[in-house]
């Protein structure tokens, strides 16, 4: 149970960073608040990891994978945070989800994983759903749709690396290239950001700075999640974050759900679960 408790709360964690990411792109580019996200994360992991593991942070069989994955992930923050800025919370989150599609689709040509008809099944509802949500006349906005979807495309790219180098790689050392990609890549766009904008006052420079303590935080949880118990449990717990983002949508921004969009979401979330039950058995296929 306690792997179940952590991943939990690593999925309140990222429920959590969305919904401030949402509130501060209001007054703040989406770039100088990854920017913020990675940084914190970055020097969280160099504190508290480096004297610790020394050298072995950066010791990897394939650097190059490995920077590619910390830039899909970089791609996978500022698209979602763009969406965050556009739509509502629940609806944007429900888009992101569609990356399992994405990854049961391309696991076969890539992975050489084979597919059989639950989850050809599952991909066909989960298409559905994001048609459900994304359907003409539903109020969202066309670029925040794009960017999500984008996000989810990027997401499935990042999962894809990260099954090829879960074998051989240590997953702290995976979590700490993501944040050094991120900070170095988004440290070169803020030359262009601060010489037109004002310095945050304490109360965003805080929340700027939580968005990396609850990214690195709920990375770390999921790893310690995953040693204490399997990944065919915790899979599917990973949809519970739809509902926290309905919840805190609600809440926070005061963007309640319309009976569709609980509907959309309903079909992505079944079908990411048919497809986690899919994985967990093999027998099936």
């Amino acid at each position: 149970m306690r792997g179940v408790a952590l991943f939990c709360v690593a999925v309140v964690l990222f429920a959590c960073l969305d919904a401030i990411a949402k509130h501060l792109s209001r007054t703040w580019p989406v770039a100088m608040l990854a920017w913020g996200r990675y940084v914190t994360h970055f020097i969280l992991m160099t504190v508290f990891l480096a004297p610790r593991w020394r050298g072995r942070l950066l010791a990897s069989k394939r650097p190059l994978l490995q920077s590619l994955r910390g830039l899909s992930l970089v791609a996978v923050t500022v698209l979602a945070m763009a969406a965050f800025k556009r739509m509502p919370l629940a609806e944007a989150t429900a888009l992101l989800f569609a990356s399992p599609l994405l990854v049961a689709i391309l696991a076969r040509p890539i992975l050489g994983e084979r597919i059989g008809h639950i989850r050809w099944s599952a991909i066909a509802i989960g298409f559905a759903g994001v048609l459900m949500l994304t359907r003409p006349g539903n109020g969202l906005d066309p670029l925040g749709v794009a960017c999500a979807l984008a996000a989810a495309v990027a997401y499935a790219a990042y999962q894809l690396m990260t099954r090829t180098l879960s074998s051989s790689e240590h997953p702290v050392t995976m979590l700490y290239y993501t944040a050094l990609a991120g900070t170095l890549s988004l440290s070169a766009l803020q030359p262009f950001l601060v010489d037109s904008l004002p310095w945050p006052g304490a109360v965003d420079a805080a929340l700027i700075a939580a968005l990396g303590v609850l990214g690195g935080s709920g990375h770390y949880l999921l790893t310690r999640a995953f040693r204490d118990a399997p990944a065919s449990l915790l899979s599917p717990l990973v949809y519970t974050q739809l509902i926290w983002a309905a919840l805190l949508g609600w809440i926070v921004f005061d963007n309640a759900p319309t009976a569709a969009t609980l509907a959309g979401i309903a079909v992505i979330g079944t079908s990411g679960l048919l497809i986690a039950w899919d994985s967990a058995h093999p027998r099936t296929r």
